[in-house]
């Protein structure tokens, strides 16, 4: 039987030391290679075509969530999965970036094993506390079924343009998706464009016009 060819990408040298460990002593896994930044570890797909990437999030450079994005639009069969420390709603933006699975760094190893076999053979899967966040999220009905409003934009800016509506600053939603507030001002500047808007506050009326922006205001001033 093949093995499993396994990318691991994390800036930190002990958690892909440790985590090397463990892939090893699994007879069916094999470490194909390991990635300390975002731009190495698109690279690295590109070169070594690996079944399943371990990706963490706060990843120099490029971050996991656009690292996913890049690697699965040119290479939609590699399977990902996020191990990160982050316990939170990014493992929504990880699973609209195409990620196959999510596991905090604090999972057993044989749940990790477990994990990586299970997306390797084409299923998603979630560690214990996000499976309940996920199961939460669709019982309290947040399941949208109407078509996203503003088609123009981007799944990026769409978010974006909501945490705008929320009322959240640039320095804010940067540290939300975990890049720069420069990206972060350029791509607000991209969606004042396609709304055809003069500015932030023309932005947030015709976006809450439009529901987003339901949850209370950070009560910040906007940059």
């Amino acid at each position: 039987m093949d093995k499993i060819r396994v990318l691991i990408a994390d800036d930190h040298p002990m958690f892909r030391l440790g985590l090397r460990m463990l892939l090893q002593s699994a007879e069916d896994i094999e470490v194909v290679g390991e990635a300390p930044t975002g731009p190495e570890t698109v690279q690295m797909a590109a070169e070594l075509w690996p079944d399943v990437i371990l990706l963490d999030i706060n990843m120099p450079d490029v971050n996991g969530i656009e690292a996913a994005r890049r690697i699965l639009a040119a290479y939609p069969s590699v399977a990902i999965l996020v191990i990160t420390m982050i316990d939170d709603d990014t493992v929504f933006s990880a699973m609209r970036a195409g990620a196959r699975g999510y596991l905090l760094k604090g999972a057993e190893g044989e749940e990790t094993l477990r994990a990586i076999r299970a997306v390797a053979n084409g299923e998603v899967i979630f560690g214990p506390s996000i499976a309940e966040r996920m199961l939460h999220f669709f019982s309290a009905g947040n399941v949208q079924t109407r078509p996203a409003p503003f088609p123009e934009l981007t799944p990026r800016e769409q978010e974006i343009l909501e945490l705008v509506a929320q009322g959240l600053t640039n320095s804010a939603i940067a540290e939300r998706f975990v890049i720069s507030p420069k990206t972060v001002r350029n791509q607000v500047s991209n969606i004042f464009g396609k709304l055809q808007v003069r500015d932030r506050a023309q932005a947030i009326i015709k976006a809450r016009e439009a529901g987003l922006g339901q949850r209370p205001e950070t009560g910040r001033t906007p940059d």
